[in-house]
C-alpha cells in the first residue's frame, strides 16, 4: 500500500508483510488457557453479553474449565448477570480472577471497581490496553475454554482483542431488523480481514412465544439468521427467542440457571474449533 506506516499495530489491513502471530501477547506465566472464542457485533445493544453467558454456562454444564474476559471495560455487564460482586484480588504483575457459583471464572472492570456504578472515563487506547491485559495479567486457572465478551463496533478494543489474544473462533451476535444486519456484517468482515473464523451466528431477540396460545410472533421482523449464515458460509445459525425469564435470570444474577439449548449447534462448533497451540506464545 502506497500510504502505508509500517505500523502494523494500529491498522486492521491484511496485507502481505503483517505477520499475526507477532502481536500476539503471552498468559502470565502461572496461566493456562486452551481455547479462546470471541462473542462479537458491529453494534450494541444486540445480547452480546447475553451470548457470551450463554456460552459460557452451556460449556460449564458439559464439564469445561471455563473463563470470561469481560473486554467491554466501559459497558461491563458479566458480573452482574452471574451474581458476582466481589472485587478481584492479586499482587504487583497479576490478578486472580473472581468466580461464579458454579466455578466459572471471569475478569471484568467491575471487578476491579470500588463501585459497580463509577464510570470509566477513559480514552480508546487506555480501554484496548486494560481489555489486554486481562489476558497478560490475569492467572487463568487451566481453562478450557475462554469466552470474551467484546466491545460493540470495529475500533481499538476489537482490534487489539483480534491482533493481541489468539483467537480460536468468533461468534457474531445479531437481531432481525434491517440496520443491526447492515452493521453486523462489518463485524463479520471484520473477523475474516484478521483471520479470526466465524464459528457461529447467534440472532437474538429473534421472535416471542406467546404465553396464552403459543404461536410465535416475529416482533423485530422475520428471521436474516439463514440468508446471513449462508451468505457468509457460516456453519451454524442459532435463533434466540424473547423470554422475559431469561432477562429476569440476568437481572437476578442467576443466568447459570437458564436454559441454552437454542446454542447448541454453535457449541458444537466451538468444540471443534482448534486451540491456541497453534500459536507459539
Amino acid at each position: 500500500m502506497a500510504d502505508c506506516t509500517h505500523d502494523c499495530s494500529s491498522c486492521s489491513s491484511n496485507c502481505s508483510s503483517r505477520d499475526q502471530k507477532s502481536f500476539i501477547k503471552p498468559l502470565h506465566e502461572a496461566a493456562r488457557v486452551k481455547k479462546v472464542v470471541a462473542v462479537a457485533s458491529g453494534k450494541g445493544g444486540v445480547g452480546k453479553s447475553l451470548v457470551t453467558s450463554l456460552l459460557a454456562v452451556r460449556a460449564a454444564a458439559r464439564g469445561y474449565r471455563v473463563a470470561v474476559l469481560d473486554a467491554d471495560v466501559t459497558g461491563p455487564s458479566i458480573p452482574k448477570s452471574f451474581g458476582v460482586h466481589e472485587r478481584a484480588r492479586g499482587a504487583e504483575g497479576e490478578i486472580y480472577p473472581v468466580l461464579s457459583r458454579s466455578g466459572i471464572q471471569m475478569m471484568s472492570m467491575n471487578c476491579l471497581l470500588e463501585n459497580d456504578e463509577d464510570p470509566v472515563i477513559w480514552r480508546g487506547t487506555l480501554i484496548a490496553g486494560a481489555a489486554v491485559q486481562f489476558w497478560t495479567d490475569v492467572v487463568w486457572d487451566d481453562v478450557d475454554i475462554m469466552f470474551i465478551d467484546m466491545p460493540p463496533g470495529t475500533g481499538d478494543v476489537p482490534l487489539s482483542v483480534f491482533q493481541s489474544i489468539p483467537i480460536s473462533g468468533a461468534v457474531i451476535v445479531t437481531t432481525p431488523q434491517d440496520l443491526v444486519e447492515m452493521i453486523v456484517k462489518k463485524a463479520v468482515n471484520m473477523a475474516k480481514l484478521m483471520n479470526v473464523p466465524i464459528l457461529g451466528l447467534a440472532e437474538n431477540m429473534s421472535y416471542f412465544t406467546c404465553p396464552d396460545c403459543g404461536k410465535r410472533h416475529r416482533i423485530f421482523g422475520e428471521s436474516k439468521a439463514d440468508a446471513l449464515g449462508k451468505a457468509f458460509g457460516i456453519p451454524a445459525v442459532a435463533k434466540l427467542p424473547i423470554d422475559p425469564a431469561v432477562a429476569r435470570l440476568a437481572d437476578e444474577g442467576k443466568i447459570e440457571l437458564a436454559d441454552t439449548d437454542a446454542l447448541a449447534d454453535i457449541f458444537v462448533q466451538i468444540e471443534r474449533a482448534k486451540g491456541i497451540e497453534k500459536y507459539k506464545i
